[in-house]
């Protein structure tokens, strides 16, 4: 059967390809899988499942509950909670499967379902091709006592809180903060974690109502967070998207700080306090060259993925790292998560301006970034970017740029294209270079 897990989990249009049908089939394929690993002798597994806010969810919550119970597995509902927060409780309860129902940043019509194993890690390739096996087989069902019983977990947001405020070294000294929460899983447990934390909050985009997540709020639409932010003073912003497990920041003049800047702050502040494992830091061939020059002249090596947050996490695990992250803003803080979490990364910027007591702005200059062009070249075909004579003019290229500038050219994971990047000292040199790449591109990949 063709795979229908994508780089983070299943998604799709829900009650399109996204079914009820097929999030039960997936809860009962995930328990079988996950839960089957255990060797429980006789104690009964337990999983917990969250969601964001999406009218969607509800119903696909229901489902994946269902399908989890008929398997003879206990379920605790945590309801609404960002993705990290459910990752967190699959880790403290003890949980052998933990799920999330969220499309992430997605508009609202779409919908998504992702597992995660015990220790709240998400599954690799392997396991997700076994779930996949299981779907539709024939198998020995529980009954009477042997069904799983399902309550809801009460205390999500309060615990959920009080974990991220004590991953900081102590209560951060006033700062007036505003928190877009894109209508999404962070509206509720967000403000509270920040206020807990000492902050001042102003929040928006906090008022959900199962069909206005991401909807002009949030990490992927800024200008309403950056209005905030100036009207009301503040000395910073935060945006998270519909699951909050990635961030993108404003400071106080409004202006935009990336992902890249983001972890360029964490990883000083780390260095600074002796706890950044072997001075290094894992980010992904997309991080600008700015962001890579800033950590080389701190004397910070960078270890370079392919583009996603669960390549990072990888190479997090193998070399033992403990920060990482995407230019997108999903920063994974291995001391205290196991996934990206946009509330912890907010947090822990604002505890490095309250510990110095620099501006964001200013601790975000360390990242002077390279103008950069994407290019998507359509129509091509992708799985001939080892063509020769293209590989010679990006050589030609790389070598014109010299370390003023890099060349990156992929194929698109999820599109029949190839995409160009560029960045060079220049706006006009990037783009000259993107258009004479892509234009190879044409010659040479195109299809016949």
């Amino acid at each position: 059967m063709a795979r229908i897990f994508g780089t983070d989990g299943v998604r799709g249009l829900a009650n399109g390809p996204l079914t009820a049908e097929l999030a039960l089939d997936l809860g009962v394929a995930a328990a079988r899988v996950l839960v089957d690993r255990g060797g429980f002798s006789g104690q009964r597994p337990l999983a917990v499942v969250g969601r964001d806010t999406r009218i969607s969810g509800q119903f696909l919550e229901h489902a994946v509950v269902a399908g989890l119970a008929a398997s003879g597995v206990d379920v605790l509902r945590l309801r609404v909670l960002p993705t990290p927060g459910v990752a967190y409780f699959t880790d403290a309860l003890g949980a052998d499967v933990g799920v999330v129902i969220s499309a992430s940043h997605n508009a609202m019509p779409d919908n998504g379902i992702k597992f995660l194993a015990r220790g709240g890690v998400k599954l690799d390739d392997a396991l997700e091709r076994e779930i996949e096996a299981h779907l539709g087989q024939d198998w020995q069902r529980p009954t009477g006592a042997d069904v799983g019983r399902v309550r809801p977990y009460a205390p999500t947001v309060e615990e959920y809180a009080a974990h991220l405020v004590r991953t900081l070294d102590g209560p951060i000294r006033p700062l007036r903060v505003v928190l877009d929460c894109a209508h999404g899983a962070a509206s509720e447990v967000g403000p509270r974690a920040l206020a807990d934390a000492g902050l001042e909050v102003v929040t928006i985009g906090a008022e959900p109502d199962g069909l206005n997540i991401n909807d002009g709020y949030g990490s992927t639409h800024l200008e309403r967070l950056q209005r905030a932010v100036v009207d009301h003073g503040a000395h910073a912003g935060f945006a998270v998207d519909g699951d909050a497990d990635r961030c993108l920041a404003v400071d106080a003049t409004g202006a935009i700080v990336d992902g890249d800047q983001i972890l360029a702050i964490l990883a000083l502040a780390l260095r600074d306090a002796g706890r950044l494992a072997d001075d290094t830091v894992v980010a992904t061939v997309m991080s600008n060259l700015g962001f890579v020059k800033a950590m080389e002249a701190a004397a910070i090596t960078v270890r370079q993925t392919a583009v996603g947050d669960r390549y990072v996490l990888e190479e997090m695990r193998e070399g033992a790292f403990n920060l990482g992250g995407e230019q997108s803003g999903h920063v994974i803080m291995r001391d205290h998560a196991t996934t990206g979490d946009g509330l912890l990364t907010a947090l822990h910027v604002l505890q490095r301006m309250a510990v110095t007591g620099r501006s964001l702005r200013d601790l975000a200059s360390v990242v002077t970034r390279f103008p950069q062009v994407l290019l998507n070249v359509p129509g091509v075909d992708k799985d001939r970017c080892d063509d020769p004579e293209l590989l010679a003019a990006v050589a030609a290229e790389e070598a014109t740029l010299g370390d003023t500038g890099r060349v990156l050219l992929r194929p698109s994971g999820t599109e029949p294209l190839v995409r160009v990047m560029v960045e060079a000292a220049t706006p006009e040199t990037a783009q000259g270079v993107a258009d004479r790449l892509a234009d190879v591109v044409r010659a040479r990949l195109a299809l016949a």
